[in-house]
């Protein structure tokens, strides 16, 4: 392994261990019982031995780390390693997001009544601005990405999709942002699910769109 890359998988695996490591130091004093699901309001409503959080922190961190390694192996058509570096980036993006809602949930355990809605409202918009600006890096491939049945049969369609999704997904971020900095209301949530909806649904329509533009272009 050369030397840039032994250093970039190094950090990711720092990263990986760092809610691990938080984890060790708190768990003396974390309860038996934790919050491991909350409601709109930052309720706990869901629970379960202190013990799951390992699994939870393992599994969101560690595996799948392990899987975003092994994606661009396994892939058919190899379209991610034509990415380069850029791959790499989406993994350091992917993993250091969960590694940040590890601590978050962490701390939440370890500190009951202190879960902030608008605080994961802040995380996954970041999340959201990263992968968009990443969007138009990204090769047609079977694993990550918009995968429509439309955007996988051209590549033409893939690009202008991943195009259009990628400035949905930073608008839409950076909207979420703003929100987590507003004062606590009812619309907060409101809009929340209809802006994830919206990001999500108005790319998987235009692919199809796309796609029926192009089949017309060729008949």
């Amino acid at each position: 392994m050369k030397t840039k890359n032994l250093t970039r998988e190094i950090i990711l695996w720092a990263i990986v261990f760092i809610p691990l490591a938080y984890l060790a130091w708190a768990w003396p004093d974390m309860p038996e019982r934790i919050p491991i699901h909350f409601n709109w309001k930052g309720e706990a409503d869901g629970w379960a031995g202190k013990t799951s959080m390992v699994f939870i922190v393992l599994g969101t961190t560690a595996l799948l780390n392990l899987v975003l390694l092994a994606v661009p192996h396994i892939d058919p058509k190899r379209k991610l390693d034509y990415m380069g570096s850029k791959y790499h980036q989406l993994r350091f993006i992917v993993v250091s997001f969960m590694s940040a809602l590890c601590l978050f949930s962490i701390h939440a355990a370890l500190n009951p009544g202190s879960f902030s809605p608008k605080a994961l409202f802040f995380l996954i918009g970041g999340l959201l601005v990263a992968l968009g600006n990443y969007f138009q890096a990204v090769k047609p491939n079977y694993f990550i990405g918009i995968r429509t049945p439309w955007t996988l049969e051209s590549e033409q369609v893939w690009r202008k999709t991943h195009r259009l999704g990628g400035i949905l997904w930073i608008v839409g971020g950076l909207l979420l942002m703003v929100l987590a900095l507003l004062p606590n209301s009812g619309i907060q949530q409101v809009f929340f699910v209809v802006l994830i909806t919206l990001t999500v649904l108005i790319p998987v329509g235009y692919s199809f769109v796309a796609y029926r533009q192009e089949q017309r272009q060729h008949s």
